[in-house]
């Protein structure tokens, strides 16, 4: 019997057991993938003590520091999580199974994909569902993103302060984003918006080089690019919740308090498919949810306020 599991291998879950070890709580964590998304990116320049450091280093990093604490690692697919009576069971699809008093839900978002050729085979060469993690790498070049809406829009501005080019590749005929968005990105001569359009293939041989697109734009089949951003939302991981009751929001994010509670008592969630997490889908929210998820375990379990930890 832990104090605690935590389901997803990703920021959240990481920094959730090197908190909660900290806390001396005895801690599994239980994943699939080491880092989940965050794995995606080649390069993160934007995480707090790291000038450059890939998504999957700072993934084993972080899990090697968690180790160090105490927390145990365990790697396969979480099929199936129960309630019990005295706590909560998490049963594996290899048929191992595993009890805990409390658990913190931290099994993240996946970026929804195009589903063209091309689309996995230069992801990391050109092809990028992160505009803010990725566009640095894209100075002076030229880039696409895909999608209509905040994500996407917005992205396009950020994106125009450092490419010398962007298009914005939209399926219907009216951007719905923000209107102060859609203002920006009307009067930004750097960006072009190309309606009614979808891209039906990504080129390139050893990195991106362009795209075709369904409906020529100016008489062209195929836009030469350097990088494709793909903005179309992210799918929240809420399989395993909904048997356990967890409240969801009409997006379908689990819903979470302050303390990262959710509206079932034992039960915390963290990161990426949090309701919270969806006004900065970052690394560092990620991490922070994480972190005050392991703390309202500690307030749960011990019935009281959780320690100040210094130097961290």
């Amino acid at each position: 019997m832990y104090d605690l599991i935590i389901v997803g291998l990703g920021p959240a879950g990481l920094t959730a057991a090197i908190y909660a070890s900290r806390y001396r709580l005895k801690n599994l964590l239980i994943g699939k993938i080491l880092g989940g998304t965050i794995t995606l990116a080649h390069k993160v320049e934007n995480y707090p003590g790291f000038e450059a450091i890939s998504g999957l280093e700072w993934a084993q990093k972080t899990e090697a520091q968690a180790k160090k604490l105490g927390s145990e690692v365990v790697y396969g697919t979480v099929g199936r999580l129960e309630k019990t009576n005295d706590g909560f069971k998490a049963l594996l699809d290899d048929k191992r199974q595993f009890e805990a008093k409390t658990l913190i839900l931290a099994t993240g978002s996946e970026r929804r994909r195009l589903g063209v050729t091309g689309e996995e085979k230069y992801q990391g060469r050109g092809v990028s569902y992160c505009t803010t993690c990725d566009i640095t790498f894209f100075k002076d070049k030229i880039v696409a993103l895909v999608g209509g809406s905040d994500a996407a829009v917005s992205g396009s501005v950020h994106a125009a302060e450092f490419a010398k080019k962007v298009y914005v590749v939209y399926r219907k005929d009216k951007l719905r984003a923000e209107p102060i968005w859609v203002e920006q990105v009307l009067k930004n001569p750097k960006i072009e918006v190309v309606y009614n359009t979808n891209i039906t293939e990504i080129l390139g041989e050893e990195k991106v080089s362009g795209v075709k697109l369904d409906n020529p734009y100016n008489g062209l089949a195929i836009l030469a690019l350097d990088g494709v951003f793909i903005e179309i939302g992210s799918v929240p991981g809420t399989s395993l919740v909904v048997g356990l009751g967890v409240g969801l929001d009409e997006k379908g994010f689990v819903k979470v308090g302050e303390d990262m509670a959710t509206n079932i008592a034992g039960v915390f969630a963290a990161g990426d498919f949090t309701d919270k997490a969806q006004v900065l889908v970052q690394m560092t929210t990620a991490c922070a949810q994480g972190a005050i998820a392991a703390a309202s375990v500690f307030k749960f379990l011990k019935g009281q306020k959780a320690p100040q930890i210094l130097g961290v």
